[in-house]
């Protein structure tokens, strides 16, 4: 297998909105992109379902995509989530990325109506001829309504040269090892599903897709480094403090989880755009608690945990 172009913690931002208009927050989410790369993110994934890309209008999604790779300005790779209803509006995307620098860009297959293989294999395939980058499928059957397997995916691939990359958020381990040997090693595989970020990292995952370092970097590069190692004893203590918070993450909704996060930390980044509503304030409290647990000194080795700015 080549070297994918992404492996490690790719970090990925949520869409700033100013409090008041909810307009975008362009010069916020330039001072998040930066803040991610210098805390260590070995990629930066903008506009994905963390980034509320459903929401933003196009001119919105544009002005996301240019500001976050300016922002970046080739320090670490870039991973565009370019999903559209449409095979021209996800093309449309796909372009604007590649012209503004992407490393990669990602298509979930976002449907309305349930696809054919046929239809599914005809808009990956248009997609990906549409620009000159690697392109990562990705399979999340929790928000689009559809579950890509192994199978599926490797024929899927078979036909297009680029198509190197799956990310897989089903939650099903096997998976990690099942795409790359049925794929004879020409697909990397990277984990979208926080809670099995290590069992997904023992099983052959390159990277670990993640909004956490919006929040928590460190214990996510922690964590990485000593899979990384087989460091399996630290490795375990790091997953066992950051599991609750990882699963309270994903359970209340990324977008509205780690904006209220950020409000804890000082370092607001706006409301969601509704229909997403703001964490309501019982779960703000118990976000609040896990930060807290996670920003005392750690059982894992004695590490302390991030400083309250996250960095």
């Amino acid at each position: 297998m080549s070297q994918p172009p992404l492996q490690g913690v790719i970090s990925y931002p949520v869409t700033p909105f100013d409090p008041d208009t909810g307009d975008l927050d362009l010069a916020a989410l330039d001072r998040l992109t930066h803040e991610l790369v210098a805390a260590g993110s070995h990629a930066v994934a903008p506009l994905g379902s963390t980034g509320e890309s459903a929401y933003l209008q196009e001119v919105e999604w544009d002005a996301v995509c240019e500001t976050t790779l300016q922002a970046v300005g080739g320090r670490v790779p870039t991973l565009v989530g370019v999903s559209h209803w449409s095979t021209e509006g996800t093309v449309r995307r796909a372009r604007v990325a590649a012209r503004h620098g992407a490393t990669a860009i990602m298509v979930l297959p976002q449907v309305y109506w349930k696809l054919t293989e046929d239809e599914l294999r005809q808009h990956f395939a248009t997609v990906a001829g549409a620009v000159d980058l690697p392109v990562m499928l990705y399979n999340n059957p929790g928000t689009s309504g559809v579950d890509l397997l192994p199978e599926t995916v490797v024929a899927l691939a078979r036909g297009i040269p680029n198509l190197t990359m799956v990310k897989e958020s089903s939650g099903d381990v096997a998976r990690f090892r099942a795409i790359p040997e049925l794929s004879e090693g020409t697909l990397s595989v990277y984990n979208g599903n926080n809670p099995v970020a290590l069992e997904a990292f023992r099983s052959g995952a390159v990277g670990w897709c993640t909004a956490a370092p919006c929040l928590v970097p460190r214990w996510c590069l922690d964590l990485y480094e000593a899979a990384r190692l087989d460091e399996r004893e630290r490795a375990d203590a790091l997953l066992a403090e950051l599991l609750p918070f990882l699963r309270f993450i994903v359970g209340h909704g990324l977008p509205r989880a780690v904006k209220a996060g950020r409000e804890i930390q000082r370092r607001g980044l706006g409301r969601p755009r509704p229909p997403l509503q703001p964490l309501p304030d019982e779960e703000t409290r118990r976000l609040r608690e896990l930060l807290a647990r996670l920003d005392a000194p750690s059982a894992a080795d004695g590490a302390a945990g991030p400083a309250p700015n996250g960095v």
